[in-house]
């Protein structure tokens, strides 16, 4: 079993667990509704929208995580700026700020002097270099996601149901549609340092269309998304470290390869049930 244990003997590589985990978590509770809602290009969007942010960040010296929260606020204010005032669609607003950022992004990045290590960063990530600090980041990151996911959970039900029905109700589809953008923002920022700005989207939906097949209660689903998550990460450190493949890219890759999974597997449990008990046929 040396196989198994040995990579996790080495501390650099239980940060990197620890930390894969802790964006699991979080990725858990925000992809859950990014399913529900139907947002899974607003993730890829806000993580294509960091790079300007990042790519700043890395060429100026500064905390590259201050300059991908700066970037992903920025995007998500000017979406809200451009269905409101501009009145374009939701989904146009995105693609326009989606492009628009990813380009200013790529000319950021290649005035750097080392283009080619700075791109790799920024899109693909490096858990392996997750440190101290950043654990203490992931931590306060996922006690934000669960208080403002736990705060505004009925607005948030109301608001996948009918956003009309949140306004009979009154509970503030406004701010609960902000309160989502948040926590998807939030879980791209977080999610960066572990798989970079082109893989997190894989991590953010992924584990939750794999938890989404055994359940629909949304608290159900958002431990079991979690519980994939983590398993992704396990899962995806080892094979790396026994394949010498990107660890971020690997990560993703079984993530993704569970929710295939996950789903086939679903579909056998429907077959064989039809087949054990099937439907009575009507008089």
């Amino acid at each position: 079993m040396s196989w198994l244990t040995d990579p996790f003997s080495l501390e650099f590589v239980q940060r990197a667990l620890l930390g894969g985990v802790l964006v699991a978590v979080l990725c858990g509770i925000a992809g859950t509704w990014v399913i529900v809602r139907g947002m899974a290009f607003l993730g890829e969007a806000l993580a294509h929208g960091m790079l300007p942010g990042v790519a700043l960040a890395t060429v100026l010296g500064l905390p590259v995580l201050l300059g991908a929260a700066a970037s992903a606020v920025v995007m998500s204010v000017g979406i809200s700026v451009l269905q409101r005032r501009a009145r374009l669609s939701y989904d146009t607003s995105i693609g326009l700020l989606f492009v628009s950022m990813l380009a200013l992004g790529v000319i950021v990045i290649s005035h750097a002097g080392s283009f080619a290590t700075d791109a790799t960063a920024i899109l693909f990530g490096d858990i392996l270099a997750i440190g101290g600090g950043d654990i203490v980041v992931l931590v306060i990151a996922v006690a934000a996601g669960i208080a403002a996911a736990t705060a505004a959970h009925r607005p948030l039900v109301a608001l996948a149901i009918d956003e009309r029905v949140a306004h009979v109700m009154r509970l503030g589809p406004r701010v609960a549609q902000t309160v989502l953008v948040g926590l998807v923002t939030l879980a791209v920022v977080a999610s960066y340092q572990a798989v970079g700005s082109l893989l997190v989207v894989g991590l953010l939906v992924a584990p939750a269309v794999a938890a989404r097949q055994w359940t629909e209660r949304i608290p159900t689903t958002m431990a079991l998304a979690a519980v994939f998550g983590a398993a992704a990460v396990g899962v995806g450190l080892l094979v790396s470290w026994h394949a010498a493949t990107a660890a971020g890219a690997t990560i993703a890759a079984v993530a993704i390869a569970a929710a295939g999974l996950s789903f086939a597997l679903r579909r056998s449990v429907e077959v064989v049930r039809r087949f054990v008990a099937p439907d009575p046929v009507p008089a």
